[in-house]
């Protein structure tokens, strides 16, 4: 197998989904049509509503929703062999991603914006919307925090990396400006990317300069810097800041990714890993549970995930300027992100498997393997670092793609700097995700507090903005500084795909009332079906074999008790949702414009 025809072949095949099934799921599904002005139009105040240019809001949601997921989820699920993971990026996408993006958009925009949390209270009542907002807000601090960690190491003692990534933040208020006050989508975006492009090839030079001491941070710092830009990210009207970077950001993702298909068709490399690994049916160094169902819990966000209901639910509806946008930016955004996986997956398994297991797995741990590291160590020496027992993924993604790179004529003795620029490329991936995700987490809060006072639920409402920003980035900010998300972390595979499960309940419950044949529900009940059984069986399987089990080295009986919190929460929607759906279905017909106001 070589990785040219893998790249060619799944392009086809989402290029193909987009056409047909996205065209299907928003014509037929969601009757997408203007007769009814966004609630960018209707509610337009200049900060959180705002009508939206739809390149530019694709460029938003994309980069808001592609963090660490389909970079690293791909690598780690890369123990299992290339096989499953592609198997499950590509139906994942297709079935349940792209229709869980868009169909959660749709929800939240027939609401005028609003989070998941009150859909669900207005779809399936107070119970649910109660269950809903309690787990979104958890799992939406988790995801923060983890996710700031990972920016964390990328930046600790590095200025070059500090001042690439620092510097996106003036040049996208910059192009911000200079949009708001010529329209010149064209001239904002040229100036933006060559200036995103010029702090990016001049961060090398400052390292060693007066300035690169002053960005050279150890991680006490970062974790207090990181929570304050994302207060201005949430606060800040949303054209200013949190928009123009996360699209000029898209460039530099979407960029990199060209790049290496690139170099995958000037090279095409063989895929080294086989179809399925000896691991496929557990106890494998970097996940130690069975291809299924970790094989979707780790991937995620390649394939489908909950943080993406954050966005749908949160930015992103307030933005888009054409109900049809629905399309390109909630389904299209999706199946960019799936390549984006299958790029991260190509280039583990371009890799030797036993370099791939070194770099993952702890030395102890590899010596118990019985393999021989192949081009490892000629790989360490070329980039300059000792790159054994570097788990988590994101410096194989690293390697991967630099041993792709430095294959191409010219660029040999690269290493170094390909690899140290892909550990930057995904901070500012993630980054993006973390001011658009504090920015939601913002909404979240105000929406859930403003039970109990009123005017929280106000977005407009100056104070209570600077305040819920203020409350989202204690939370996160907080386990970052101390450190102690890093007991919490394992749940969040389960947890993410949870609230992807939940995405789905809600989209269906708004598809029975809206659509013409109820037959057109079954769009969100497949992918529904097996995440839920997917999630559940998940959480049983980690709650029993890792954190209850006493022989366990994750034993941690508080992540027990989380587990099964968050799997009750999830099993009371589901059961409020079927209620729900009987007496629809037990009902006369209604019109599906009178349901939709």
């Amino acid at each position: 197998m070589n990785a040219v025809s893998i790249v060619i072949g799944s392009i086809c095949i989402l290029m193909i989904a987009y056409r047909l099934y996205g065209t299907f799921f928003a014509g037929k599904v969601l009757k997408l049509n203007e007769a009814s002005p966004t609630p960018a139009h209707a509610l337009n105040d200049g900060k959180d509503y705002v009508p939206t240019n739809k390149w530019v809001a694709f460029g938003h949601h994309f980069a808001a929703i592609a963090a660490a997921g389909p970079l690293v989820g791909p690598v780690l699920a890369a123990q299992f062999g290339y096989l499953p993971g592609l198997l499950w990026l590509l139906i994942g996408a297709v079935i349940g991603g792209a229709v869980h993006d868009a169909v959660v958009l749709f929800a939240s925009m027939r609401k005028n914006g609003k989070s998941l949390s009150e859909v669900a209270k207005e779809e399936l009542g107070p119970i649910a919307g109660f269950c809903t907002g309690l787990a979104m807000l958890f799992i939406i601090t988790i995801t923060m925090a983890g996710l700031s960690m990972v920016v964390l190491h990328a930046l600790e003692n590095n200025p070059w990396g500090t001042f690439a990534v620092g510097i996106t933040i003036p040049i996208a208020m910059g192009v911000g400006l200079l949009y708001k006050k010529t329209g010149n989508l064209k001239l904002a975006s040229t100036i933006g990317f060559i200036l995103l492009m010029f702090g990016v090839f001049v961060g090398p030079s400052i390292q060693h300069t007066v300035i690169g001491e002053w960005l050279t941070f150890d991680t006490q710092t970062l974790a207090v810097i990181l929570p304050t830009y994302a207060f201005f990210a949430a606060a800040l009207p949303v054209w200013l800041l949190l928009a123009p970077r996360d699209y000029l950001s898209s460039f530099m993702k979407i960029g990199v990714f060209i790049a290496l298909i690139a170099g995958v068709f000037i090279i095409n490399p063989a895929i080294q890993f086989p179809a399925l690994t000896e691991f496929a049916g557990g106890g494998g160094p970097v996940l130690a549970g069975p291809v299924w169902p970790f094989i979707s819990i780790t991937i995620a966000c390649g394939a489908i995930s909950g943080f993406h209901a954050f966005i749908g639910s949160g930015t992103t509806p307030k933005m888009l300027n054409r109900w049809t946008d629905i399309k390109m930016v909630g389904f299209g955004a999706m199946l960019v992100e799936c390549v984006v996986g299958i790029m991260a997956l190509v280039a583990a398994t371009a890799l030797h498997p036993s370099d791939y297991f070194a770099i993952n797995s702890k030395p102890e741990v590899f010596q118990t393997l019985g393999m021989s590291v192949v081009n490892l160590p000629e790989l360490s020496k070329e980039i300059g670092l000792n790159l054994e027992g570097r788990t988590g993924g994101a410096v194989t993604l690293a390697v991967g793609m630099s041993y792709i790179f430095t294959k191409i004529p010219w660029f040999e003795n690269l290493a170094p700097y390909f690899f140290q620029f892909v550990i930057m490329f995904e901070a500012v991936f993630i980054l993006t995700a973390i001011d658009a995700g504090t920015r939601v987490s913002r909404y979240l809060i105000q929406d859930f507090f403003g039970e109990l006072y009123r005017p929280l639920k106000r977005v407009d409402w100056a104070p209570g903005a600077i305040g819920a920003s203020a409350l989202a980035c204690f939370l996160w900010g907080y386990l970052l500084f101390s450190g102690d998300i890093g007991s919490v972390w394992a749940l969040f595979g389960v947890s993410n795909q949870l609230m992807a499960s939940i995405g789905l309940i809600i989209g269906a419950t708004v598809i029975l009332h809206i659509a013409d044949k109820r037959i057109y529900m079954l769009t969100c009940l497949v992918p529904l079906a097996y995440l839920f059984a997917t999630v559940n069986y998940a959480g049983y399987w980690m709650v029993k074999n890792v954190y209850l089990n006493s022989s366990s080295s994750g034993y941690n009986v508080l992540n027990g008790i989380l587990s099964i919190v968050m799997l009750v929460l999830g099993v009371i929607i589901m059961v409020t949702a079927i209620q729900k759906w009987i007496r629809i279905f037990n009902s006369p017909r209604m019109n599906a414009e009178a349901m939709s106001t």
